[in-house]
Order: C-alpha cells, then sequence, then structure tokens
C-alpha cells in the first residue's frame, strides 16, 4: 500500500433502509481489516450500525471496531475537518461543505471517489474510473462503480468467504446450531427452505399460497422486514413476535429478527431459496451460491425495471431457456408484474439442481475478477503515482 493512502474517509447517508450503511460498513471493515488502512465511517444514523454488527454501540457516538473509528456525520459541524488522503462519496450523499473546502486546501488534496450503486447495464463499464471534474474545486474525483464484468469496480467479498460458505454448507451440525440460535429445530430433510427478505410486495401472498398448497413442505425464514406485516396477514395474524412459528398446509414460516450481517450471511447459506431486496442482500445472496429471487428497491418511472432486465440479461446465460424463462417471469412477477406466479416457480423447483450448479458456476465467475475493496484500492494507488 502506498504510504501517502493511508487515511481513507467513507461518507454514508442511511436513506430509508439498513442497505446504505450495510455496504459501508462492510467496505470500511475490509479496507481496515485487510488492507491495513486507517479508516473513519461517518455516518448521520449511527443507529443502524448495531443492528448489522451488535459490537457496535448505541452508548457512544464516537467509537472504533476492527480499526474502523465510526463518527457522526454531525460532528464535522463542530471540529475542524482533517481530510483524509482518500474521501469515498457512498451512493450520491455529497460531502460537507467545510470538509470539501479543506480536501481542496490539503496538500497533496484528498482524491475524492464517488462510490455509485450496483447496476449491470451496459454503460457501467464505459462511466467506471472516469474523471469527474468539480465546477469550483481543484480536487481530483471520479466515479467507481460496483459491477459484474471485468471493466468494473467488482463486487464486496472478504478474503476467505467462499471457503467459509463451503464449510458451513458442508456441516449439518453448524446449520442445525444456526436454527437453535433462532429459536427452532432444524428443518426436516426433505423440507425445501427458503429465506424471505423484501420490502412490502403484494406478490407474496400468492407466492406463500403456492407454498401452503404444494407436494413439498416448505420452511421459510422471515426476518424483520418491511414484508412481514404482509407474511403474518397471510395466517390471519396482526402483530408477529421472533420465534412465533405459523403453519397453513405445507408452508412453516419461522419469524425471526433482523440479523448481524454474519448470522444473516450464515441463512442466506443455509437455504435452499433466497428471496432478497436492494443491494447489500442481494450481492450475499449472489456469494451464497443457492438460487435467488430479487426484490429490486422499486424507482420513479420503472427505472428499476431496465436495471433488473440487465442483470437477467447475464445471470441467465447458459441455462435452458425454459428454465431461464421461468427465472425471468418469477423475477418479473416479484417485482410487480401481473403473471401466474405457480406455474414459473414450479418449474424452477424442477431444475433445481441445475439452478444450483448454475448458481455456484456464476458466483465462482464474480470472484474471478477480483473484489470492490481490492480493486478501490489499486484504483486510488494508479491515480497518485
Amino acid at each position: 500500500m502506498s504510504k501517502i493512502l493511508q487515511h481513507w474517509d467513507i461518507f454514508c447517508r442511511v436513506v430509508d433502509n439498513y442497505g446504505d450503511a450495510a455496504v459501508c460498513w462492510r467496505l470500511a471493515r475490509q479496507l481496515a481489516i485487510e488492507h491495513g488502512l486507517k479508516v473513519r465511517l461517518w455516518v448521520d444514523e449511527q443507529s443502524v450500525l448495531p443492528q448489522l454488527d451488535p459490537r457496535v454501540s448505541n452508548q457512544t457516538s464516537m467509537q472504533s471496531v476492527d480499526g474502523v473509528d465510526i463518527r457522526p456525520w454531525q460532528a464535522l459541524d463542530a471540529e475542524p475537518p482533517h481530510p483524509g488522503d482518500v474521501a469515498i462519496e457512498a451512493f450520491g450523499c455529497g460531502l460537507p461543505e467545510r470538509y470539501t473546502q479543506a480536501m481542496a486546501q490539503r496538500t497533496p488534496s484528498t482524491l475524492w471517489i464517488t462510490l455509485e450503486y450496483l447496476s449491470a447495464e451496459s454503460w457501467v463499464g464505459g462511466h467506471h474510473g472516469l474523471p469527474s471534474p468539480h465546477p469550483r474545486l481543484p480536487v481530483q474525483r471520479h466515479f467507481f462503480f460496483p459491477g459484474f464484468d471485468a471493466g468494473t469496480g467488482g463486487l464486496l467479498r472478504e478474503q476467505g468467504l467462499l471457503e467459509q460458505r463451503d464449510a458451513f454448507q458442508a456441516d449439518s451440525s453448524a446449520r442445525a446450531t444456526l436454527w437453535k440460535d433462532l429459536g427452532f429445530p432444524p428443518p426436516s430433510a426433505d423440507a425445501l427452505t427458503v429465506s424471505l427478505f423484501a420490502y412490502e410486495n403484494p406478490a407474496v401472498f400468492e407466492l406463500l399460497g403456492v407454498w401452503a398448497a404444494g407436494k413439498q413442505p416448505v420452511v421459510a425464514a422471515i426476518p424483520d422486514s418491511r414484508l412481514r406485516p404482509e407474511v403474518a396477514a397471510f395466517f390471519g395474524a396482526s402483530m408477529v413476535a421472533d420465534g412465533t412459528s405459523l403453519s397453513r398446509g405445507q408452508l412453516e414460516a419461522r419469524f425471526i429478527p433482523f440479523l448481524s450481517q454474519p448470522r444473516y450471511e450464515q441463512l442466506l447459506w443455509s437455504c435452499d431459496w433466497n428471496f432478497v431486496r436492494g443491494e447489500d442482500s442481494f450481492v450475499r445472496a449472489q456469494w451464497a451460491a443457492r438460487p435467488l429471487v430479487w426484490h429490486i428497491y422499486p424507482q420513479q418511472e420503472g427505472a428499476h425495471r431496465a436495471k433488473l432486465n440487465a442483470f437477467l440479461d447475464r445471470y441467465l446465460v447458459g441455462l435452458h431457456p425454459e428454465t431461464a424463462a421461468a427465472m425471468r417471469t418469477l423475477w418479473a412477477t416479484w417485482n410487480g408484474d401481473a403473471h401466474e406466479l405457480s406455474a414459473s416457480w414450479e418449474a424452477l423447483v424442477r431444475n433445481r439442481k441445475f439452478l444450483e450448479d448454475h448458481s455456484l458456476a456464476w458466483a465462482s465467475r464474480l470472484a474471478s475478477m477480483g473484489d470492490l475493496a481490492g480493486n478501490l484500492v489499486h484504483f486510488c494507488i494508479s491515480k497518485v503515482q
């Protein structure tokens, strides 16, 4: 690591979910642990971090965990800013004006990285790494795009993650311990296990009905999320506490708490199918190498549909056309299109072994492109040498 790029600042604003903070927390920890950097994470709502990592305290505004100094965004209003060598503006959150002024006055000036949202759209590779001149200040600013192709920044992946996944998935006692810790016995050997994490979604009533009426037992883990009240309503309940199990037909729904990042990782590894949302859980489900369904964050005028289809255009390559069509239909239905869900689900379950092989090959291909934190470090070094 270049000695002139030792101090990094990451800025994060929490919008309306945990995703932005989850990505920034993973990135900050990886930069500190694996690259030996001094990292400060500036976040406007620190209360979300203990949900992601219980080692983070709600009782103090300034603390250090895994080498990451956690700072409240508001503290920059009260103290003179001392910019780092690199400043990461996550997801268009902007940087405080006092901080940007100090960046420009620093010698050398701070390298400004605009970390963008993940997208599989074809234009991403052409924009990744491009300079973004500031209209007033003499600072270097560049776009950095996560992505699924070699010409992008790749995806967040810690060292040894895939080896940890393989060991966990091969260890039945580890999976049993996870379920026990969540307050439930391990699912029966003949059950299909599913994790269900999503935004509000009217399609959930049809999906749960298909599972309840199916031939195979389904055990669905329902972490605390905006979807949970709708799942409870399917069973005629209004409020459901963590540790509760509700059943109808072949379906058993297990209501579990919002999990820390390591625990959620294990849940994804334990399940046969994973329904995920946003960006962070979407990426982690891909590393889990299990069939997945993505509930993309809805945007105005349907802009999210282009992102959804762009990903599927890549992800479905190599699947049998009928299986690929069923997957595309299921994802479209889950994201608001008016399609009948049961036929596509049944077709995918019949081809589960092919989908599992496909998911593992997809994760291996993504891993061959390096990881986002490492790619980001190398990119920044290239801009100062």
